[in-house]
């Protein structure tokens, strides 16, 4: 499309959005801004990404409302479009080039469904889904290949189960969630009360709920607990290889990245974002809006806003000092051996 058009477009999602009108070329595509190519658009967000103006092939660029960048880019003959979000603005632009996958309202003839089980309007049901008896499955719902759905079950509105993923019972999943494939949902805690003879197994008979607008990546796994439940809130988004263990409570609009691991009873505030391989121990509370970089240990509470670091956990501008004199480590020691001998000497 024209650039032009796409603005157009574009425009009722921005904030403050303006335009270079002189430059309209035809735009076919959308690339990183290191890899763009003529005809397509990128977008340019933060200082690292700033020099790039002056290097890319991009014909259009999404920029923040920065006048220096945008001079250069009409300098250079980039048409560009500014915004407080150019991210999100770029997120925004590649829904109108790209639509992913999605199967017509079909049921498989090898899909296997209980008779009792309760089926929307405008479902799609893949080649190998077996639900069981007494699951709900609201409108618009796609369930991938080879998905199992166990008894009592409840899926939303327009929630997308992949190939492979298993909903265990009682399971209740909400509205627009999505399930990526080999993910595992509400299956049995790790409870087991140790005795003279070895481990007692404690049935886990409560449930795993999802609100709505949930994503589970590839591979994760949500626990259901021995009573009560384990809840995800609203809109909150999970990596692959997460796991969350029972009776833990997420709040709405988290994010937590791949291989973080959380032991049982875990309390999560609102919009909390957990790194890379984060794992936080049992009963551990961690308040709104707390960050915890890549690979920290938390052993206790979180209080809210807090950005925390390393294992166990401190504060993230006490650790990056412990991380600055760290690299001193080899040196400050010789300087110690050196005044050690010197004392020695005299």
């Amino acid at each position: 499309m024209k650039f032009s058009d796409l603005v157009a477009q574009l425009s009722p999602q921005a904030n403050s959005l303006t335009t270079n009108r002189d430059l309209n070329p035809e735009i076919t595509g959308i690339m990183a801004v290191h890899e763009a190519v003529a005809n397509t658009l990128s977008y340019i967000e933060g200082d690292k990404f700033a020099s790039m103006v002056a290097k890319t092939t991009a014909s259009a660029l999404i920029l923040p409302l920065d006048k220096n960048l945008q001079t250069q880019a009409q300098e250079r003959g980039i048409a560009w479009m500014g915004t407080p979000q150019p991210r999100l603005m770029f997120a925004q632009a590649i829904n109108l080039f790209y639509q992913p996958f999605h199967p017509s309202v079909s049921v498989h003839p090898a899909a296997v469904i209980d008779s009792s089980a309760v089926i929307g309007e405008n479902v799609y049901l893949g080649a190998g889904v077996v639900i069981y008896p007494g699951v709900k499955i609201g409108d618009d719902v796609s369930i991938y290949p080879n998905v199992v759905v166990y008894p009592e079950a409840t899926i939303g509105d327009r929630t997308i189960l992949h190939a492979n993923c298993t909903i265990h019972e009682r399971s209740q999943i909400g509205n627009d969630c999505v399930i990526h494939s080999g993910a595992v949902i509400g299956a049995e805690g790790f409870g087991f009360v140790p005795t003279g003879e070895g481990w007692y197994k404690m049935q886990q008979s409560g449930c795993t709920v999802l609100e709505d607008g949930v994503e589970i990546g590839c591979n994760s796994t949500i626990d259901r607990p021995a009573v009560g439940e384990t809840r995800i809130g609203k809109n909150t988004k999970l990596d692959n290889l997460v796991h969350i263990g029972h009776n833990c409570q997420i709040g709405q609009n988290c994010a937590l990245a791949a291989q973080v691991g959380l032991a049982g009873g875990v309390k999560i505030g609102n919009r909390v974002i957990l790194a890379g391989q984060v794992g936080v121990a049992n009963q551990a509370k961690i308040g709104d809006g707390a960050i915890a970089s890549a690979q920290t240990g938390i052993h206790h509470d979180i209080k809210a806003g807090e950005a925390v670091s390393g294992s166990p956990s401190v504060s993230n501008k006490l650790y990056l000092k412990v991380s600055a004199i760290y690299k001193r480590l080899p040196e400050m020691y010789q300087t110690f051996k050196q005044i050690k001998r010197n004392l020695g000497s005299q």
